[in-house]
């Protein structure tokens, strides 16, 4: 089912954990309406960077995001997130330079190391951040 332009509902909820765990990993109809504001988006950042992101982490039920040790207020629970490489654009780092750059309003943006997880939370904070060994850091001017 097609969520966006560039976005299918199956791909947003596609879990390797879930299918390695035998989880549920189905969202409710009132999550599904925010995958598809989420996609719709994230469609914006996919013309921004010109080339297909790779989503490795959309929608988690909260079995899922238990198992993958997930935020226990994880933006992915609501629909609201992504987690996603696009190789033929660049690194993570590049990846969130160029979004946090832009003027495109996302809540949170965090270079994971090897992926960038984007959020469209209702916050719309544009807080970017860096995840290191202590934990979440602001990035400051590192993406400026």
């Amino acid at each position: 089912m097609k969520l966006s332009k560039y976005f299918t509902l199956e791909e947003v909820v596609s879990s390797q954990t879930a299918s390695r765990l035998d989880l549920d990993n189905t969202p409710p109809e009132d999550i599904k309406t925010n995958l598809a504001l989420t996609c719709r988006l994230a469609d914006e950042v996919r013309e921004l960077l010109g080339k297909p992101m790779l989503v490795s982490s959309g929608y988690r039920s909260p079995a899922v995001n238990a198992a993958v040790g997930g935020a226990a207020r994880s933006a992915h629970m609501t629909g609201y997130a992504l987690d996603f490489i696009s190789p033929g654009f660049g690194t993570p780092e590049d990846v969130v330079r160029a979004v946090y750059r832009s003027k495109i309003d996302f809540d949170q943006i965090i270079m994971e190391g090897t992926w960038v997880h984007l959020s469209f939370a209702p916050a719309m904070r544009r807080e970017a951040l860096i995840k290191t060994e202590k934990g979440l850091v602001p990035a400051g001017d590192t993406y400026a």
